[in-house]
């Protein structure tokens, strides 16, 4: 079993997340991530509830390559009305390895309790070649949960990175529960893409 196998093996033992790239202040977070590009594991600490500091291992699939970065995120913009909210992120890293490889991008997204709508941009500089990735997602929620229930969302994916560049859409299946979250997508170019979440 690989470390990535086994990460995952670990969250999904830990579990009992709302999808947010900042904890609260204290709180840590642990995330997982692999799809047709890249296999990932990143940790990490939230000061404030304004932004985060971590640390994210990545196996690149394209470039057949491991590395290390150390990251931010910041929140520019929360909006909370008594029906939805809306949040706005910068995202930056770093390879303490070489200098010279690093990424930065924003991020964002609008949710009720019943629909969700979410994007993202990232430029990635390295030593090989650079390029972007960008992405845009709905959703709706098939039921309504109460605080602490299990959720639900089904949702519509479209990505694009400018290694491959073709925009691919497929469905996503979301589910969370307490600190615990999971999104499942598949399709047959992409392979599976999946994102998981703990949050302590």
């Amino acid at each position: 079993m690989g470390i990535f196998n086994k990460i995952l093996f670990l969250i999904f033992l830990i579990a009992n997340v709302e999808a947010r790239p900042i904890s609260y202040s204290g709180g840590s977070t642990m995330m997982a991530m692999s799809d047709n590009m890249k296999e990932s594991i990143y940790y990490h600490y939230s000061p404030t509830y304004k932004y985060s500091v971590g640390i994210e291992s990545v196996k690149d699939k394209f470039f057949d390559k491991d590395y290390l970065y150390l990251r931010l995120t910041y929140l520019l913009n929360r909006k909370n009305t008594k029906n939805s909210q809306r949040n706005l992120y910068f995202q930056s890293a770093i390879s303490p390895d070489d200098l010279n490889e690093n990424f930065y991008g924003i991020h964002g997204d609008w949710e009720t309790r019943r629909f969700f709508t979410g994007f993202g941009y990232k430029r990635v500089i390295n030593n090989i070649r650079d390029f972007t990735e960008q992405y845009y997602q709905v959703g709706i929620a098939p039921y309504i949960g109460e605080y602490g229930d299990f959720h639900t969302w089904m949702m519509l994916k479209s990505k694009k990175n400018s290694l491959t560049g073709d925009w691919i859409t497929y469905p996503v299946l979301k589910f969370f529960k307490g600190d615990f979250l999971v999104e499942i997508g598949y399709d047959s170019d992409l392979d599976w893409d999946i994102h998981m979440m703990y949050r302590f």
